[in-house]
């Protein structure tokens, strides 16, 4: 291919980029495997929690976000992040609270400490998401760490192969597109194993196909897992 053709088939590649797809998210459309019934069923049991504060700590991709978006359409939560002068610990008091990605975003611990506090008080939950377990968090004061050891923590595993296979699927169908579960397996055994990669193939594998102008193949997905796999070295 000469290097003029190379240039129009990488634009012609590039045009469908503008158009976006909202995959289906809702409670509904959760694939429930053993490693993510623990999760699952806390946040199915809300109101009913054990303890005022849950934290679901799982990896990158687990499905921890699907989960937090769940719980907050239901429970009319409000987002907060936990700083110094950030009013969180009032908010909490109005209500159900979410804060996301505890351990990446940081937060200072007497406003978390003020905000475990007033969910305990007021009667209201506090959601919570993070990669790692609250004890490995970077809390110095005493009394946030000991509110931490009394919130209910669910670990999330890895996906194994069978769920990405079927999220894999779903993520397919969800675009009205539909392929053999050879090229699934293929696909899974060479990918990371996460939920946020799968996402991001089937999404390149949908773009890249409408730019050709063919259906998703073994070649297709062959090309897409070799540039990830170059993009993450």
């Amino acid at each position: 291919m000469n290097d003029n053709a190379e240039r129009n088939r990488r634009r012609h590649e590039q045009l469908p980029l503008a158009f976006t797809h909202d995959a289906a998210s809702g409670r509904d459309d959760l694939m429930v495997s053993e490693r993510l019934s623990a999760a699952v069923s806390i946040i199915d049991q809300w109101p009913n929690w054990p303890a005022p504060v849950v934290i679901l700590a799982g990896p990158v991709g687990s499905g921890k976000s699907h989960l937090a978006s769940i719980w907050q359409e239901r429970s009319g939560a409000t987002s907060i992040h936990p700083l110094a002068g950030s009013g969180a610990a009032g908010v909490a008091a109005a209500g159900p609270v979410l804060f996301e990605d505890a351990e990446r975003r940081g937060f200072d611990d007497t406003e978390l400490f003020h905000v475990i506090n007033s969910v305990r008080e007021n009667g209201h939950s506090l959601l919570i998401t993070s990669r790692l377990w609250p004890m490995s968090w970077p809390v110095r004061l005493p009394d946030l760490r000991s509110r931490l050891k009394a919130a209910t923590v669910a670990e999330i595993g890895e996906p194994d192969e069978d769920l990405l296979a079927q999220v894999i699927v779903k993520l397919f169908a969800d675009r009205q597109l539909y392929i053999d579960d050879k090229l699934v397996g293929y696909i899974v055994t060479r990918m990371e194993r996460s939920l946020a990669a799968a996402q991001t193939i089937v999404e390149r594998l949908d773009r890249l196909a409408l730019a050709r102008g063919t259906r998703v193949t073994r070649h297709l997905a062959a090309e897409v897992l070799n540039q990830i796999g170059k993009e993450g070295d």
